[in-house]
Parts: structure tokens; C-alpha cells; sequence
């Protein structure tokens, strides 16, 4: 027969809970054995677990409940469902410090990795061309499953979803789970990538590291889940059908409105257009290339209407347009004040320098600047000499 709790050795661990939330069932079960005079009458960890929850007790200082039990998910299908996140890296080479972030897009029935780009910032751009390089190789998913950070609810984005026709699900700020694929890649990276690369890498041999291991590694080892490797899950259904480049252009490009002036004329970043006279006092879509605000197309209800005439361009790129930073110049071992000091200690040690000789190198490398390799500064060589001489 199965001993009762005490009803008063409930209430102490009830009051316990609603004393401090924070306080998890093993602390207040710790706490009670701590204070108890027969630490017998104390039940054990299981039963004031199981308490706690019957009271509507097990909830967190925030007051969410703990332990929440989500079920296994898996798409159906490759490219049924794209789970995408970023990740910060190394710190790259260069005088400014600034850290690596992979934006990568992962395919939740295959586990491939679709689509991906080490970068300087987690920005619209960097997600774009990350999302580009997946959607030219792997085809178009359904959906595409992203977190609510500022370059996933871009209206940019938005744009690019619609025109593809994916559909466009932001993950719950309280539900970090639905995106437990990429995390868990995250994880393989930050194990098995970035415990073998140091800070100060150039980010172009941080992308080329990156495909290497992903080609030659991830996508060819077997997955502990599916019994497969990436590659052959994904590629079991055929090769996929990709974007056309006419699609993928429409994609990526931007559009913001507009209202048509009097004038027929529009501005779009402090650049003045011209437009058709028929549009004065409508509103146009105004649609663009970020890097090229030179050539704008005008649209009305979603009809062509021509490029707009670039009457004033003060700014041909978009205010946020940013290239990845260029890498340093590649060094070229010369020293210039080393070499200036030595030829001062040169002169100091009574052997005058020839600086027009060493302006203008004479091709032998023997420093006489006659070009013939002997040093003696005639310009026939010994062998000539020795023949006239006869």
C-alpha cells in the first residue's frame, strides 16, 4: 500500500514554489530534506514533481510551463521546407574588427545544407545572396521557416517570397525548437569547422575553408536520424527544377512607391526621375537593382510603364547598398624606409649610391647597368672582349 503525503508536507512545498517561482522541483525538494526534522516524512523528488504539477505549479518565474514535449517533425519531401539562421564566426583579418556571420538555409527532409554565405553582417543583402546561391543550385522550396530578426522581416524579403511564390513563416521568439535542424547544424559547425579556424582569416579563404568541409564532409557523411547522407536524401527524388534567371532577377529586385509630382518626375534617394505624363498624381512602383539606381522601372497596378529618365543622380547605389569589405592588398615583402636606411649607411660608409640605376634596373641583375651579366659596366661581355683583344 503506497504511504500518503502529509498534507502539511504538500503546503510547505507548495508554499516553497510560490515563494520564488524560479525555484525548480529539485530545489525545493532539496530545501524541504535541508529544514526537515525527520527527513523520512519527505517525499521523494519524483512525487514533489508530480505534485507541483497536479497544483498548477510548475511553471517558471516568467510563467511558462517547463519541460514542454514538441513532437518530431520532419518534411515529407526535399524542398517541402528551408529553415534558415545566422551564425557568428571568427573574427576576420583587417584593420577594423569585425566578426564572420554564416546566413545559411537548411533543408529539413534532406538535412542539406541548400543555401549559404559567410559574411560581414547579418544584413538583407548577405541573406539575399545566401538564399540566391540555394535557389540556383537546389531549386525553390514551399516555405521557408526564419526567425524575426531585422533582415528576415525586411520587405525585401517579403518581395522575393512572393514573386517565387514560397510562403514566408517567422518562427515564435518562444519556440526556438522549430528551427532545431539549423541550430543542430549550427552546432556541427561550431565542433567540427570552427574549433580548427583562427581569428584573423580573410573572409574569401573563410568561405573557401567552408565549402570544402561542407562538400567533402557534412553532405558525405551519414546522418545519425536518416540513416543517409545529405546528398543522397536529397538527390533520391531526381535532379530539381530550378528558377529561371528572368525569375530570379525579378526576385531580387527592390521596389518602393511612389507619388508622380506635377512635373512628372519622382525621387527615389536623393535622385530626381522622369516619368510618363499620364502618371502626374498617381502612385507608381518604383522598381530597382539596390547597386544600380540608374536604371528604374516604373510600374502602375502592376503594369509596366517604362524606365524612368535619370534627370539628377546624386547617389548610385542604395543608402544601404554595402559591399563585403575588400581584403588587404597582398604584401609585397619590400620594406621602403629599410631599404632607404641601408642606403644611407651606404653612403655614410664611403660607397656612393647609383640611385638612377636602382631607379631604372639595367635586366641582368648585376647592378652596372650595362646588361650584360658581368658587373663591369662595359657593355660588351668577357668573352667579346677577350676575342678583340686577339
Amino acid at each position: 500500500m503506497a504511504v500518503r503525503t502529509p498534507a502539511e508536507t504538500l503546503e510547505l512545498a507548495f508554499a516553497l514554489k510560490r515563494e520564488r517561482p524560479e525555484r525548480t522541483a529539485a530545489q525545493v525538494h532539496k530545501i524541504m530534506l535541508t529544514t526537515a526534522g525527520d527527513r523520512d516524512r519527505v517525499p521523494g523528488l519524483r512525487t514533489v514533481q508530480t505534485h507541483l504539477a497536479r497544483a498548477g505549479l510548475n511553471v517558471r518565474a516568467d510563467g511558462r510551463s517547463p519541460g514542454r514535449v514538441y513532437g518530431r517533425f520532419e518534411a515529407a519531401a526535399r524542398n517541402e521546407l528551408w529553415t534558415g539562421d545566422g551564425l557568428h564566426g571568427p573574427v576576420l583579418a583587417g584593420a577594423s574588427v569585425r566578426r564572420a556571420v554564416l546566413l545559411a538555409f537548411i533543408d529539413d527532409h534532406s538535412r542539406l545544407l541548400v543555401g549559404w554565405r559567410w559574411g560581414t553582417g547579418e544584413d538583407v543583402f548577405r541573406l539575399e545572396a545566401a538564399l540566391r546561391a540555394g535557389l540556383m543550385s537546389r531549386g525553390v522550396p514551399e516555405a521557408l521557416l526564419v526567425d524575426r530578426g531585422s533582415a528576415f522581416v525586411s520587405s525585401q524579403l517579403l518581395r522575393a517570397c512572393a514573386v517565387l511564390g514560397v510562403k514566408l513563416i517567422h518562427a515564435s521568439p518562444r519556440a526556438a525548437t522549430t528551427k532545431g535542424k539549423v541550430e543542430r547544424f549550427f552546432r556541427t559547425v561550431r565542433d567540427q569547422f570552427l574549433v580548427e579556424i583562427d581569428n584573423g582569416i580573410e573572409l574569401p579563404e573563410l568561405n573557401r575553408l567552408f565549402s570544402a568541409w561542407l562538400e567533402v564532409v557534412y553532405h558525405r557523411r551519414t546522418h545519425s536520424e536518416t540513416g543517409q547522407t545529405p546528398l543522397e536524401r536529397f538527390e533520391a527524388a531526381g535532379a530539381p527544377r530550378l528558377p529561371t534567371p528572368a525569375l530570379l532577377r525579378e526576385a531580387f529586385l527592390w521596389s518602393q512607391e511612389r507619388t508622380v509630382t506635377k512635373t512628372a518626375t519622382v525621387s527615389l534617394h536623393a535622385n530626381s526621375y522622369e516619368v510618363d505624363a499620364a502618371l502626374v498624381g498617381r502612385k507608381v512602383e518604383l522598381v530597382f537593382d539596390p547597386f544600380d539606381l540608374t536604371r528604374i522601372e516604373v510600374r502602375y497596378q502592376h503594369r509596366p510603364m517604362g524606365l524612368a529618365v535619370p534627370l539628377v543622380i546624386g547617389r548610385h547605389t542604395h543608402p544601404q547598398a554595402q559591399r563585403e569589405l575588400p581584403p588587404p592588398p597582398t604584401g609585397t615583402g619590400i620594406d621602403y624606409l629599410r631599404l632607404l636606411a641601408e642606403q644611407r649607411d651606404a653612403e655614410i660608409a664611403g660607397h656612393p649610391i647609383d640611385y638612377s640605376a636602382l631607379a631604372e634596373p639595367d635586366g641582368d641583375g648585376d647592378g652596372d647597368g650595362d646588361g650584360d651579366g658581368d658587373g663591369d659596366g662595359d657593355d660588351r661581355d668577357t668573352n667579346q672582349q677577350d676575342e678583340e683583344e686577339q
